[in-house]
């Protein structure tokens, strides 16, 4: 019977850490912040430099919105929310090319 709760225990906790916000992942979260801030600092004193080529700059500043994106919650689905979310995305984006 104790086998039976101690399964059970475990599978809760594995589920609030799966579908909670932040959840289990935050303390990675912390850490990946920390070493990417290291080297947020080394680039942004010399800048982010974009490439020559409008193919390779399109594509350059798509990743870097993603990525971006990628830290941030998701899109919202209210129109004026969105229009929000694109002016912070987008000023993001400028900051981190130091604009």
């Amino acid at each position: 019977m104790s086998e039976v709760l101690l399964v059970g225990l475990i599978m809760l906790i594995v589920a609030a850490c799966a579908f909670a916000p932040l959840g289990c992942m935050l303390s990675a979260y912390s850490k990946s912040r920390k070493s990417s801030g290291a080297r947020k600092s080394a680039a942004g004193d010399a800048g982010l430099s974009l490439p020559e080529d409008s193919i390779l700059k399109r594509h350059f500043l798509t990743q870097l919105q993603s990525e971006i994106e990628a830290t941030l919650f998701p899109r919202p689905t209210d129109s004026m929310l969105q229009r929000h979310y694109d002016s912070l995305v987008a000023a993001k984006v400028e900051n981190r090319l130091g604009r």
